[in-house]
């Protein structure tokens, strides 16, 4: 009988990584679009997705045009046109065995937290517990005057751009537009749960490029904390991770929890 090596290579991977896992504690794990890509939703460029980088829009502009900070100001009907483009996405997405699979780790650990660049809110109604969700989630919609702030379920139904029912001010998601920081908060929160000491960091669906996500994977690798990748192509840190899971996330999470069960 002769063997599949790259199905054998694979499943070899797996099991070593969730024998070096075993021992961990305290994991941090950062999420991408990658891992809502089997719930039906693009593999975002930025928090835009359905544009190509650099496609124009009706309007004549690119998407980081159309979802920045200053167009929200200037032109909100422009930036909101997209966001519900966004949001209807996300609506019909639910949650897939991966963000399942990430709720069932959380048992495995002492700590476990999920970062995510993804502004679908999928980790959250999967029931993650400790979650921060970077660039926001668009469900999540806040007055620019009076920073009133309310929660939905989806934007049917909704006057666009709405505007605040207290003070007549524009109203937007809490996300992280372009051009815009990101929220203190989120980033304090990330750096308390790192100063505080990780076991092992597992990177999903993320391409890395943007330092707050490659660094701590970067700086975890140099100390020989253990670093996990779930991604089918090459990231910015592929490079240094103890282990590449090349599948997508729906396949590896569920089979990683199974070999640590």
């Amino acid at each position: 009988m002769i063997l599949d090596e790259l199905k054998l290579d694979k499943w070899f991977i797996k099991v070593m990584a969730a024998q070096e896992l075993r021992q961990a504690r305290n994991v941090l794990v950062i999420t991408g679009a990658g891992i809502s890509a089997d719930s039906g939703l693009p593999t975002y460029r930025g928090i835009g997705g359905l544009y190509s980088n650099g496609q124009e829009t009706e309007e004549g502009l690119t998407i980081e045009e159309a979802l920045s900070s200053y167009i929200m100001r200037t032109e909100p009907d422009i930036s909101w046109k997209y966001i519900c483009q966004i949001e209807s996405a996300c609506r019909s997405a639910k949650q897939n065995a991966a963000h399942e699979a990430l709720v069932a780790l959380e048992s495995k650990f002492e700590h476990l937290t999920v970062v995510t660049q993804n502004v679908d809110g999928l980790h959250r109604s999967a029931g993650t517990n400790n979650l921060i969700e970077i660039h926001g989630n668009i469900h999540q919609l806040f007055c620019i005057s009076c920073d009133r702030e309310k929660y939905v379920d989806d934007f049917d139904g909704m006057k666009i751009p709405p505007t605040c029912n207290r003070c007549g001010g524009l109203i937007r998601p809490r996300i992280v537009l372009f051009g815009e920081m990101l929220p203190i908060s989120a980033l304090a929160q990330l750096s308390e749960i790192i100063n505080q000491g990780i076991d092992a960091i597992i990177t999903i669906g993320t391409s890395s490029i943007f330092p707050y996500i490659a660094q701590p994977v970067l700086r975890a690798a140099e100390n020989n904390i253990l670093t996990i990748e779930i991604n089918p192509n090459d990231t910015k840190v592929s490079h240094a991770v103890r282990y590449h899971l090349r599948e997508r996330a729906i396949i590896a999470l569920p089979a990683l929890l199974k070999h640590l069960s």
